[in-house]
């Protein structure tokens, strides 16, 4: 594959993210005996490590590829909020916080042991309407200075008003991504394109026993949403377009499948950052998958840059 997109294309690409920030947390340790209390290993933790999750994420990546990145999003006035501002602001994302002293900010803890997950812990709640519309009210005044609106939808409350943002967005002429979440795909209508995986398409449209009844009943949704195009995340079997013009399918990058922890965020992050540097979705599909074949190879929420990308092509 022929990566024809300048770094100076992509620095001129501006994109705005909203959706449900996070902080990621890692404590990693030895595992060297079962608990006495209950038949779970003892974790010794030896190091810890806190890194930006879910929309932040997304934002990140489009940030390490080299465009410009802004972040709208709701979180708690907590100790881990202010860490996940103070992790943000160190990677060049313009954040716009808004503050909820009701809300917890998400967190995700991963404990780590003999380079295995042993489990995992959240903590979140849902934000109040009052600071969602003012999030609303921010969101017009941010959306005209970007070529494309991602909406990173983790499920947690924060894309109360997105309807009206996509018709803004694109009643403006952006390219709207959406990420999605739940089996409530009719929020979506009128995106560009959004980027379902496997399971989550069938929630929304049922199995399909042949790529054909999977064409069948993908292309029904879209145009039932009018969306542009879906693109489809299908794991090994790599991903798949569906748009006006049919299908366009591109099979998976063959490398070593490390950790796929936010896979997701970077093929919809690098599909978002190509065609806000003038891409059509067709030409952006392939480097988002090449992009996530970089990923997968990484352990946690991991990134891509312009010259893994260069080397990968």
């Amino acid at each position: 594959m022929n990566l024809t997109i300048t770094p100076e294309k992509i620095e001129s690409a501006r994109v705005l993210v909203v959706g449900d920030a996070m902080l990621d947390r890692y404590w990693y340790g030895a595992v060297d005996r079962i608990s006495p209390e209950a038949p779970v290993p003892v974790v010794r933790v030896t190091r810890t490590e806190e890194r930006i999750g879910a929309a932040a994420n997304v934002a990140y990546n489009i940030v390490k590829l080299g465009a410009q990145a802004s972040l709208l999003s709701v979180v708690g006035e907590d100790e881990a909020s202010h860490t996940l501002e103070n992790l943000v602001a160190k990677t060049g994302i313009k954040p716009y916080f808004g503050r909820d002293a009701k809300l917890k900010t998400t967190v995700k803890l991963r404990v780590i042991g003999r380079q295995q997950q042993l489990i995992r812990l959240d903590f979140e709640n849902t934000p109040e309407h009052e600071v969602l519309a003012s999030q609303s009210a921010t969101f017009e005044t941010l959306y005209p200075a970007h070529q494309a609106v991602l909406f990173s939808d983790y499920g947690k409350g924060g894309l109360a008003h997105i309807v009206a943002m996509i018709g803004q967005a694109r009643a403006a002429g952006k390219i709207v991504l959406v990420d999605p979440k739940g089996s409530d795909f009719d929020r979506y209508r009128n995106a560009s394109v959004i980027t379902p995986n496997r399971a989550e398409l069938e929630h929304v449209i049922g199995p399909w026993s042949s790529e054909a009844e999977l064409r069948t009943k993908t292309h029904k949704l879209r145009l039932a949403l009018n969306l542009e195009a879906m693109l489809v995340t299908r794991s090994e079997e790599g991903m798949t377009l569906f748009d006006a013009h049919g299908e366009l399918h591109v099979p998976t990058v063959a490398r070593e499948v490390f950790d796929v922890t936010g896979a997701g965020d970077t093929v919809i992050a690098t599909l978002a950052t190509m065609t806000a540097a003038g891409l059509s979705l067709r030409e952006a599909v392939p480097i988002a998958n090449l992009a996530a074949g970089i990923v997968v190879g990484k352990f946690g929420t991991a990134t891509v840059d312009y010259s893994e990308l260069l080397a990968a092509a």
